[in-house]
């Protein structure tokens, strides 16, 4: 007879264990943390938080008292309490806003630290890091010679200057210089002065744009500079701060690979086994965290695969190193304690090469945290030690909890921890339990019946094919078998990740990334080797160049053909699809669509729901939203695309039109610059909804008109192109043209005299006449100027049209009143004249306009003019995006984009 208590077999012992709160802990104390930090998020703070503690010491009190069980609540509610407390004990962002009166275009000495250098991999050519307003005609002079490096200075003093006098005042703010000519060998902690012309950062005032501005700050800049590097003066030399110095190894580490590039050894090499330019960047980046030589292109391919994370520092490549360095510590039979503790040492390390970012520290916490739950023979569950790494992260920076980068870690490890891993038990459980050391007997009596029968059936099966055809033979099944079972788990693995994957990537990246399945399962084995060896290629550089010669050849020939597959898929049309993001109701929707799964696959009953689940989880997320549209009225909005113009239309009957994308002022297009159309334009239109435009409209080629206007025809795939004149020196419109028609979109050239029905409304054109030809580059009046009609409302868009345009359609007599304008050429002094304005007699007009523009626009005298007029004027350098509607009886309403 059995004793009471002991295990049998034959029981029915579940594969998975049910997801409790003894289980995972600290899980349910990371779940309370963020709740608190929500609310106060939310500005409920001190009112939730007061409730909250009233609450967990009423609670322990009662449980002391009355029942211990009370007690697990209180703990919850009291970490809801100490969540909610480190939200507000932390201090936000400093806006730096002392430093906007000094970024007025005239040239002071700076005082400060320096707190990082960065040198770029290659001197970049100054017309392609020129800022837009350099680049204007009559802007402030510009710095000559080549951007060699970048540096962040934390400012001490300022001067201050005056018609009279120039006096030093002390300043607290952070600039990022750009240094042309010679290299400055500057060090973290120098004192040094130079004079610099501060400008303060760019910012978009449209919603979804992502801003540059806030971006910076949130690193400690607050203002931009240039300054040629034979202008700075080291005062004093002296150590930084940790931080800096740990920027400066980073840097330091990424030198000896740039160096090695450059090297005499590696340049004779094949260059198959000859790492180049593009090599250096993408090791930087995989190493060391060091994105600054990733261009846009390089990263295109990898984007559109959904496999940039892995070619960039982050959490996976800080767990790779942790578990083959304790992989290889019990291989060499080290005390568990003492592996545990050299594992974190070396990931710890590996950690400060890379910077030390936030999803690097992330993948440290959660590493150490899984070792020493281990070592200590305690619950050593995936899920609590997410959650343990998650409280660790969120109370030294609680703004992480909000952080695109934050959530996709986290939502990754839920998805393999919290669903692949369980669903894996149930399916491959028993495979595990029969292949688990098959020519050890006796654990046939410690699995089910049907498992031990499998095994002797694969035991002489093994021998038949020993006795028939060798050891290989059965040597051979064991790995087959072995294989087959790794392959599905890492399919079912990479399938659950990319399912939960789609939410973050639709929501931050508007991207659905329909290869990141093979993608993944073909680049994340070989990432792992190729780490491995970009480590020993690093270490050996360290030596010589002469004995990295090898590792190097190795580390080029598998990083050229893994970038050439990815390459090759990113390149396909089906790569991936941009989409608009979910809203927040279909957030929260799919969240605890998500903890439903994690709750349903852990139980052997309610497994098939799960898996139903989930699936919806990406269903519900693409699923089509309606355009948030005005019904019923025009729509015409006026982006904040800084110097440039970028208006979206909407007819009363939801069709879209977008004119002009906005782009750099006076400047070539180049493939790698910042893309407003990318980063401004396109998010706007799918914080809107918007999928897909019915026409795009370029009123001429001017780059602060169709800078933006190529990743615009790529995102939101229009049905129509519309322009007017093709220049014979415009190489970037027939470029474009070139795009369009790859794309399949229809181009339609128009000329004054066309009429179009769009829609709900008449669409007329006005210039330019049918006989204008440009034989030279692209000027304002090549300007497409199109009036738009619905019953009693008229808008009129005049791109950059000047004086000579505006003639030619008064003297064809085909103005007439309307309700907006948008004015000509960003208030030019050459636009909007006198007898124009008289003829189209605008209600209300919009100029798109660049804050701080080096050409006086708007220009004094065209305001008054309109003012003369009774027009009332709406700026985007002062209003940001700028909304108007206008109804069909011609009345006019105007408001903040960011209330639509």
């Amino acid at each position: 007879m059995r004793a009471v208590g002991a295990r049998h077999w034959m029981d029915d012992v579940p594969t998975v264990e049910p997801l409790r709160f003894r289980s995972a802990p600290m899980l349910a104390a990371a779940c309370c943390f963020t709740v608190g930090e929500i609310f106060a998020r939310h500005g409920e703070g001190t009112a939730f938080l007061t409730a909250a503690l009233v609450l967990s010491l009423v609670l322990i009190a009662l449980s002391a008292v009355f029942a211990k069980r009370l007690l697990r609540p209180a703990a919850m509610t009291l970490w809801v309490v100490v969540g909610c407390w480190c939200a507000l004990l932390q201090p936000p962002v400093a806006r730096q806003d002392a430093l906007g009166p000094y970024a007025d275009g005239l040239s002071r000495m700076v005082r400060g630290r320096v707190e990082q250098v960065r040198p770029f991999a290659v001197a970049v050519p100054s017309e392609e890091t020129t800022p837009s307003w350099q680049a204007e005609p009559g802007a402030w002079e510009a710095e000559r010679g080549d951007a060699t490096e970048s540096v962040d200075l934390a400012i001490d003093q300022i001067e201050d200057v005056t018609p009279d006098t120039s006096t030093m005042r002390a300043m607290r703010g952070g600039v990022r210089v750009t240094v042309q000519g010679e290299a400055s060998a500057l060090r973290c902690g120098d004192a040094v002065e130079m004079p610099l012309r501060l400008r303060l950062p760019d910012v978009y005032r449209d919603p979804g744009a992502w801003s540059h501005g806030d971006e910076l700050l949130r690193e400690g800049v607050g203002a931009q500079a240039s300054v040629s590097a034979a202008r700075i003066v080291v005062v004093r030399a002296g150590g930084g701060s940790w931080e800096c110095r740990l920027r400066a190894a980073q840097m330091w580490a990424a030198g000896r690979v740039q160096g090695f590039v450059a090297s005499r050894e590696n340049q004779r090499s094949p260059k198959v086994l000859r790492l180049d330019a593009r090599d250096a960047a993408i090791l930087d980046a995989m190493l060391f965290g060091d994105r600054s030589a990733l261009t846009r292109s390089l990263r295109a391919g990898f984007e559109r695969t959904g496999t940039f994370h892995l070619f960039v520092v982050s959490g996976l490549h800080v767990a790779l190193i942790a578990t083959m360095v304790f992989w290889v510590m019990r291989r060499l039979r080290v005390p568990e304690g003492a592996a545990v503790a050299l594992t974190i040492s070396i990931a710890a390390g590996f950690a400060s090469l890379t910077g030390f970012g936030v999803p690097v520290q992330r993948a440290l916490w959660m590493s150490a945290a899984y070792l020493i739950a281990r070592w200590l023979a305690r619950e050593s569950g995936a899920l609590n030690a997410l959650g343990a790494a998650a409280l660790v992260v969120l109370a030294i920076d609680p703004r992480s909890l909000f952080e695109a980068s934050f959530q996709m870690t986290f939502l990754v490890i839920v998805a393999i921890a919290g669903v692949a891993a369980p669903l894996a038990a149930w399916m491959l459980g028993g495979w595990r339990e029969t292949l688990w050391e098959l020519e050890f007997v006796r654990w046939d009596s410690f699995v089910s019946p049907r498992i031990a029968q499998r095994r002797v059936r694969l035991r002489s099966f093994a021998m038949l094919l020993r006795k028939s055809y060798g050891q290989g033979a059965a040597w051979g099944l064991r790995v087959l078998l072995r294989g087959a079972m790794f392959v599905v788990e890492a399919l079912l693995f990479a399938l659950v990740t990319e399912l939960c994957m789609v939410v973050p990537m639709a929501v931050y990246f508007h991207r659905v990334t329909v290869l990141a399945l093979p993608a993944n399962l073909l680049a994340i084995p070989l990432i792992a080797v190729l780490l491995c060896a970009a480590i020993v290629f690093f270490v050996t550089a360290l030596v010589g160049a002469w004995a990295a010669v090898v590792p190097g050849a190795c580390v080029a020939l598998m990083l050229h053909g893994l970038s050439g597959l990815i390459g090759h898929l990113g390149r396909s049309a089906v790569a991936d699809f941009r989409v608009p993001g979910p809203g927040a109701t279909v957030l929260w929707m799919v969240a605890g669509l998500v903890v439903l799964a994690v709750l349903a696959v852990r139980r052997k009953s309610t497994v098939a729901v799960g898996c139903v689940v989930l699936c919806a989880v990406p269903l519900l997320t693409l699923w089509p939203q309606e355009p948030l549209l005005h019904r019923g009225v025009v729509e015409v909005t006026a982006l904040d695309v800084g110097q440039g113009d970028s208006l979206l239309v909407v007819s009363p009957d939801a069709h879209t039109m977008l004119v002009d994308a906005g782009g750099p002022v006076g400047q070539a297009l180049l493939p790698d610059r910042w893309d407003v159309g990318e980063e401004v334009v396109a998010p706007y239109l799918w914080s809107r909804r918007i999928s897909r435009l019915d026409v795009v409209v370029l009123t001429h080629a001017h780059s602060d008109h169709m800078g933006g206007m190529e990743a615009v025809l790529r995102d939101m795939r229009p049905r129509e192109l519309w322009v007017s004149v093709e220049p014979k020196q415009a190489e970037a419109m027939r470029a474009l043209l070139r795009e369009a028609a790859e794309l399949g979109v229809v181009v339609r050239w128009m000329r004054a005299g066309d009429a179009v029905e769009w829609g709900a409304m008449k669409v007329d054109v006005l210039s330019p006449e049918r006989g204008y030809a440009n034989d030279g580059g692209a000027v304002n009046d090549d300007s497409l100027v199109l009036r738009m009609r619905y019953e009693k409302a008229s808008v009129l868009l005049e791109g950059d049209a000047e004086a000579a345009s505006e003639a030619a359609m008064v003297r064809d007599e085909e103005l007439a009143p309307v309700t907006l304008l948008k004015v000509g050429h960003h208030g030019s002094i050459t636009s909007t004249g006198a007898e124009f304005l008289a003829k189209v007699k605008p209600k209300d007009a919009v100029i798109s306009v660049g804050r701080r523009n080096t050409f006086g626009h708007p220009r004094m005298e065209v305001l008054q003019r309109l003012q003369d007029a009774g027009v009332k004027v709406f700026r985007t350098d002062r209003m940001g995006a700028e909304t108007f509607l206008l109804a069909a009886d011609g009345s006019i309403v105007a408001k903040s984009a960011a209330s639509n």
